[in-house]
């Protein structure tokens, strides 16, 4: 998937995915035995297992809406890791899933993409700051002016 509009749009509709409420929607995106990681962790691999991923995510955060900062077509330096394109996003959402704190969390990360022939995620290595998002949790957002 070169064609810069075609990901655009594709990226569009991955983060609208996340906002469905239905973590399959999620693992639509990705190639059947795609990988997802978050912060250098194991990765999920295949559909089935990155739907449990972003059910996780889905129930601690029923409200959670997940916007498409931006779209950047390949990795723009190459140190972060060869990948096809970067998908630079933010999570908004309420902690209120079972065991939540009733927080509100706004935490933004990125995931380092590989497209496959069919034009699905074979590989997504996401990052964000864990240590913020666990704080947020903790704290909820500071007030902002």
């Amino acid at each position: 998937m070169n064609d810069l509009a075609k990901i655009t749009t594709f990226a569009k509709r991955y983060a609208e995915a996340w906002c469905s409420q239905n973590p399959e929607h999620v693992g639509a995106f990705f190639a059947e035995n795609g990988s997802l990681s978050i912060n250098d962790g194991p990765p999920a691999v295949g559909q089935a297992a990155i739907a449990e991923i972003a059910r996780g995510f889905m129930r601690d955060f029923p409200d959670m809406i997940v916007t498409m900062d931006k779209l950047e077509p390949e990795s723009p330096d190459g140190g972060r890791s060869s990948c096809d394109a970067v998908f630079h996003w933010t999570l908004t959402g309420t902690n209120t899933g079972p065991g939540g704190t009733g927080k509100r969390v706004r935490i933004s990360g990125y995931e380092l993409w590989k497209i496959n022939n069919d034009g699905l995620i074979g590989e997504s290595k996401g990052h964000f700051d864990s240590a913020q998002y666990e704080k947020q949790i903790k704290e909820g957002l500071r007030s902002e002016s």
